[in-house]
């Protein structure tokens, strides 16, 4: 069996077929009609991903992911926007959505962008806590880390940043995004606070920092993280 699914959706006729359609793929789905019964269900039944619209009744979409991020819960979200709401992309994606899918959308896109979200996160439930790339090696439970067989000291935030770039292993990551999934919503913090700590990771596990191979930076963009590195 595959994993389970949750469609938050009030739109019935979309919410049917996009259950039929999951379904005979062989994943586990839930429906709910409204932003209030789609955070009970992803709280009561939690789902290994959820389709999340963005425009819904009681809570709309965005605040079901603010409230699903708040109680920790870190199942991926792709949210469904309407078309040409560019804004509704980029506000999802800094609050800490892991992909949208943009209204009407074709349903083999749909389930690429789902598989691809699934497959880091089953990437990262295969290995556990223990995680390596380059000459890396690292156990989040133990909370250590090598490199070529040395340990190497990391702070508590650059664990967490480490682990949240390794959640997201090829994705172009915003600042913004980058500090609301870190160090929280409510943090105030600027781009110079995620560049600054994102030159510590690399001064303290890049081969050469001056040339980084994992953590790339993307002109006018961000960040991105690249496991088999880059040259």
């Amino acid at each position: 069996m595959k994993e389970s699914i949750l469609v938050v959706e009030d739109d019935s006729a979309i919410a049917r077929g996009l259950e039929k359609n999951l379904r005979f793929e062989g994943y586990t789905v839930h429906v709910a009609g409204d932003g209030q019964r789609g955070l009970e269900l992803a709280v009561d039944k939690q789902p290994d991903l959820i389709l999340l619209d963005v425009m819904l009744p009681e809570m709309n979409g965005f605040a079901v992911l603010r409230e699903l991020r708040r109680l920790e819960l870190e199942m991926p979200v792709i949210m469904l926007t309407a078309k040409g709401e560019e804004m509704d992309k980029v506000r999802g994606l800094e609050m800490g959505a892991d992909d949208y899918v943009t209204k009407p959308f074709g349903l083999a896109e749909l389930l690429a962008r789902i598989e691809a979200v699934l497959r880091r996160q089953r990437r990262l439930d295969r290995t556990g806590e223990q995680v390596c790339f380059g000459q890396v090696e690292i156990d989040f439970a133990a909370r250590t880390v090598r490199v070529a067989g040395q340990p190497v000291e990391l702070t508590s935030r650059e664990l967490e940043l480490l682990r949240f770039f390794l959640r997201q292993e090829g994705r172009v990551l915003g600042r913004q995004e980058i500090l609301n999934r870190v160090w929280g919503f409510d943090y105030f913090g600027t781009d110079r606070t995620v560049d600054n700590f994102i030159n510590r990771l690399r001064q303290k596990l890049e081969p050469d920092p001056a040339h980084p191979r994992h953590f790339i930076t993307v002109r006018g963009a961000g960040y991105r993280f690249s496991e088999k590195g880059e040259k």
